[in-house]
């Protein structure tokens, strides 16, 4: 049996990463529990500092991992180990020139958002491009 997973991404602003993410995945700032109006009314009567607090986005859907955003002192300064591949394309039977326009069409609105593209790939077989998060995590768009 699988078992669920989260995501988590370390990062110096986890607001403006968390809703980059959100976005560009189609989710949800995770909902305050409830009794509460928002997560900083959780978080300030359960002591937690507002420079630790954390944020979480949700698939609206409930398919997709619950991804939380984790505030660190320190700034990023290598390559992900890990990165996330957005497939935008379809399932890989669309002609390459649909499937690149389909690719193509979701770089400037990502960026828009924050985002930075990186580089392409010119591989027909095997095209995507290479982005980055406002924060300078990697990602990809297949």
């Amino acid at each position: 049996m699988a078992l669920p997973i989260g995501l988590v991404f370390d990062c110096a602003d986890p607001e403006r990463v968390g809703s980059f993410w959100a976005a560009a995945l189609g989710y949800i700032e995770r909902p305050p529990p409830e009794g509460y109006d928002s997560w900083k009314a959780y978080d300030a009567e359960h002591g937690v500092p507002e420079d630790q607090a954390g944020y979480a986005i949700v698939d609206p859907d409930g398919v997709g991992p619950t991804i939380f955003f984790q505030p660190v002192p320190e700034p990023k300064v290598v390559k992900n180990r890990l990165h996330i591949d957005i497939k935008v394309s379809g399932d890989g039977a669309l002609p390459f020139s649909q499937r690149r326009q389909r690719i193509e069409a979701r770089v400037a609105p990502l960026v828009s958002l924050g985002a930075r593209m990186q580089r392409r790939s010119e591989n027909p077989d095997d095209y995507f491009i290479v982005m980055q998060d406002p924060e300078g995590n990697e990602f990809c768009l297949v």
